[in-house]
């Protein structure tokens, strides 16, 4: 016998739990399905277990889509102090990192616990290990074919996220579902991801591996500063994830190390005071001592500074305030945070997230055209977004 709901919601991770018991609270009867063994995976693994669930300077500026507007109307309705007062309420223990960035005090699980709490209050059906294997949309509603047996629901919503991180279950259904029911999904990419670099390149900054710094990384006119890290593979780090949802193929990164420090009066001023000194030394003070040895044995300036003109210390202060770097790519979906790009805003209701040629079928969270900056936005949207459709089923 299928079991009937108002609303089946595909995917127990953020948006779909904020969907959830936003809309139980309403009284809609609330079915959420996941193949996962366990619900908010990704809430558990992030912000290195104590999960940067919002961000308080969250504002539509701080996402990408093909439609900037869009997010607009979800961000202004559910906004970074509703979900804190949430959390508030839980009495979990949370603090500001660095650029309003918020974490709880003690575990990501918190957060997984606060919302299955709510979802409990309003008896919401949690179906987990629970795979579909066919949707169809009826006269009635959606019937969806799962191995714990056929559901109908009145309302469908798809909160099953994107592409990334493949090894926690992560696939491409809701695109999938999106294209069945005739719905646009745009270009989709691997976002917040370390770069790689080519084998050269990578071989002559190996010594740099877990190396990390403060740097401003900008491609074209987007900038972003925050610690760089180098690793086996290439570039990681906070400004080399924000700069990777900005770069594509082909494009180049310049790198400005220690941005606050004027390395050629540094330079100058060392050269004056003690010319006997090694510009290694001199760099060391600024910069770790390996990416110091690297800089000054790449543009072969192993002698006492009052042995090289002005002319030599000018180019190597370019270089730490221009550094370009082409990388030959990234580490793709395996590492990426989240995805970019998805369902198309064109085709969904900003104000209701339903698909405006398919009444009763919504769109949420990761699997949309709506991307976030690291530091807690992405969730920020998965709550928001979570939350509209929830007030509007």
């Amino acid at each position: 016998m299928s079991r009937k709901y108002d609303v089946a919601i595909i995917g127990a991770g953020a948006a779909g739990m904020m969907a959830a018991f936003t809309a139980g609270r309403r009284g809609r009867s609330v079915v959420v399905l996941d193949h996962a063994k366990a619900p908010g995976e990704k809430i558990r693994i992030s912000g290195g277990g104590r999960c940067n669930f919002t961000n308080i300077h969250a504002g539509p500026k701080n996402y990408l889509s093909e439609n900037p507007h869009f997010a607009k109307s979800a961000l202004a309705r559910y906004t970074p102090a509703d979900f804190i007062a949430m959390v508030d309420r839980h009495k979990i223990a949370w603090h500001e990192k660095t650029l309003g960035q918020l974490f709880c005090d003690d575990s990501a699980r918190d957060i997984i616990r606060m919302l299955l709490e709510e979802m409990r209050a309003v008896h919401v059906e949690l179906k987990l290990s629970c795979v579909i294997t066919e949707v169809e949309k009826g006269a009635d509603g959606f019937r969806l074919a799962t191995t714990e047996g056929p559901i109908l629901a009145t309302s469908l919503v798809v909160a099953c996220g994107g592409k990334s991180i493949p090894k926690m279950g992560a696939t491409g259904f809701a695109y999938r579902l999106a294209e069945q029911f005739g719905l646009p999904v745009t270009e989709t990419r691997p976002a917040l991801v370390p770069l790689t670099l080519e084998p050269n390149l990578l071989g002559e900054l190996s010594e740099l591996a877990g190396v990390a710094v403060d740097a401003d990384v900008s491609c074209g006119k987007t900038r972003f500063r925050e610690a760089l890290l180098f690793t086996h593979r290439g570039l990681s780090g906070p400004s080399i994830l924000q700069i990777s949802s900005f770069w594509r193929e082909g494009d180049e990164i310049l790198l400005t190390l220690q941005p606050d420090v004027d390395f050629l009066e540094t330079l100058k001023a060392a050269k004056r005071e003690n010319g006997r000194q090694q510009v290694q030394t001199v760099l060391s003070q600024q910069l770790p001592k390996r990416l110091a040895q690297y800089l000054t044995d790449a543009a072969k300036l192993e002698r006492p500074l009052a042995d090289l003109p002005d002319k030599a210390l000018s180019s190597l202060a370019e270089r730490i305030r221009r550094w370009p770097i082409k990388p030959a790519g990234s580490e793709g979906y395996r590492t990426a945070e989240v995805t970019l790009g998805g369902v198309d805003t064109a085709a969904l209701d900003g104000r209701t997230m339903q698909a405006k040629t398919v009444p009763g079928l919504y769109f949420i969270g990761e699997c949309v055209d709506v991307t976030g900056w690291l530091g807690g936005y992405n969730f920020q949207w998965a709550w928001a977004s979570g939350h509209v459709v929830g007030e509007s089923l």
